[in-house]
């Protein structure tokens, strides 16, 4: 397999793009509640599903995150016990 084919993600650009997205959707909400009257129930449903895709991946990076720091303290624990 080539090296090409291999692809990074740091948690640096993860949180960074995670940011993005969150900024984005909070300047919707933002629109909506400031203009109440043009929130048409389509664009209200489309901003409640662009609130739950945040959500999902917010609790996808945090279990990601979990995951990460129980390999180094298992990885810790194993040199210590060796």
């Amino acid at each position: 397999m080539s090296d090409s084919l291999w692809a990074t993600l740091s948690f640096k650009s993860l949180i960074s793009q995670y940011i993005h997205l969150q900024s984005s959707i909070v300047s919707q909400v933002r629109n909506i509640a400031s203009n109440i009257s043009a929130a048409t129930p389509g664009k209200f449903l489309l901003l409640q599903f662009g609130m739950s895709q945040v959500t999902q991946i917010g609790d996808s990076i945090s279990n990601l995150i979990s995951q990460v720091n129980s390999m180094i303290n298992n990885s810790v624990r194993n040199q210590k016990s060796s």
